[in-house]
């Protein structure tokens, strides 16, 4: 090999590592977080670079970070074969925690074979209570909008690709949409600006897990509910919840005093990327999953002890809760998803007993007001004999 050769293949390897160097600079790059970082946190960190102009108005590169979950896709999920999640959470005295658990981003959403009948039927309801179901105030937008492109342009696609998908249409614009392949409606993925009740509607119709949004105050104020889709609410009207903080939402909860500051201090600290969930039950006399008013007895009510009720049409409902902070705008998404399940369900468990138990237990433990305002003072009596026999 002569010199010359040498000085060449010299030169061509230097400008090929400075090209791929730049390249290397100038494009993204994506690679999961390491474990001892991760924790819980089941996401992937994207780093990339961002210009932006300095004080002299010259171009400047910086490094920018988001937070993404790891989303498994559920390939071959089978909506319609997909029996709900039997929830038991019966335990003999009602101590009133916040009873947190670890979860995972990828499990936001938990789909069954209820999926089209209940979005069918949230549909009909947002149409005709759609005040009552659904709400923002002006602070609420940002976050709502996030939520939206979340939800449709990355979660729902990526975890259920049997059930949704990105597209884009043969004919009229070019955009990408979102397409629910259960019901055959298909949804911007960019949001127009517009109201926060359109991205409201599409997403309540999209899913049956109902969702508050909630914003810190400025300079470390307390949580204040921002916006709202709910159709499945049990003993309240969401649309009073608007706007109120923590304290106020709760306020009708009994003994909710000895864990209101250490729910504010937790959602503060809530980190993006962690996920947990809780579980809330109650029995209830009817099967309706709107039930705004009913389920509660609240301080004043009259109320009719130990009535004869219909025990076929009682159920025991369970809320699946869960609490996500969003990267942008930091709002906290809590969101739940109910489940009903006849007494003769849980009775076929062989927990007709411990549910009994659960119930009265509702009297001795720390939040006694429980028994009350869970209305078992008018139907424990019935109930509690039923799951016994």
């Amino acid at each position: 090999m002569t010199s010359l050769t040498v000085l060449l293949l010299f030169f061509v390897s230097l400008t090929v590592a400075t090209i791929a160097g730049r390249l290397r600079r100038l494009l993204p790059r994506q690679r999961p977080i390491s474990s001892s970082r991760a924790g819980s946190r089941d996401v992937v960190e994207v780093m990339g670079s961002s210009s932006a102009k300095d004080g002299a108005g010259r171009e400047e590169s910086k490094a920018s970070v988001r937070w993404e979950p790891r989303i498994e896709p559920l390939d071959d999920f089978v909506w319609d074969a997909t029996p709900p999640l039997k929830l038991r959470p019966i335990k003999p005295t009602y101590h009133i925690t916040m009873a947190l658990q670890n979860s995972t981003p990828a499990d936001l959403i938990v789909m069954d074979r209820n999926y089209h009948d209940r979005v069918m039927s949230r549909r009909k309801l947002i149409d005709e209570r759609q005040s009552a179901v659904m709400g923002a105030i002006p602070s609420g937008y940002t976050a709502v909008r996030e939520l939206y492109s979340y939800l449709l342009g990355t979660y729902l696609p990526r975890r259920y690709p049997t059930m949704f998908s990105l597209v884009r249409p043969s004919s009229g614009p070019s955009e990408v949409v979102f397409r629910n392949k259960v019901t055959g409606r298909s949804l911007p993925l960019v949001p127009p600006p517009s109201e926060a009740s359109t991205m409201l509607r599409a997403l309540g119709e999209t899913v049956e897990d109902d969702m508050f949004l909630l914003l810190r105050e400025p300079d470390g104020g307390e949580h204040r509910a921002v916006a709202f889709v709910c159709c499945h609410p049990s003993g309240f009207d969401p649309s009073e919840k608007l706007g109120k903080r923590l304290a106020e939402i709760h306020s009708p909860v009994p003994a909710y005093s000895k864990i209101g500051a250490s729910m504010e201090r937790y959602f503060a600290r809530l980190e993006v990327g962690k996920s947990v969930k809780r579980m809330n039950w109650a029995v209830q006399t009817h099967p309706n999953l709107y039930a705004p008013s009913g389920n509660h007895v609240h301080v004043g009510e009259d109320v009719k002890e130990d009535e004869e009720i219909d025990v076929e049409k009682a159920r025991f409902r369970v809320e699946l809760q869960t609490l996500t902070r969003l990267p942008e705008t930091q709002a906290i998404l809590f969101s739940f998803k109910t489940y009903l399940y006849t007494l003769d369900e849980i009775k076929a468990d062989g927990l007709g007993p411990q549910l009994a138990d659960a119930i009265e237990g509702l009297k001795t433990g720390n939040a006694p007001g429980m028994w009350v305002y869970k209305g078992c003072v008018r139907w424990g009596k019935a109930v509690c004999a039923y799951l016994r026999t």
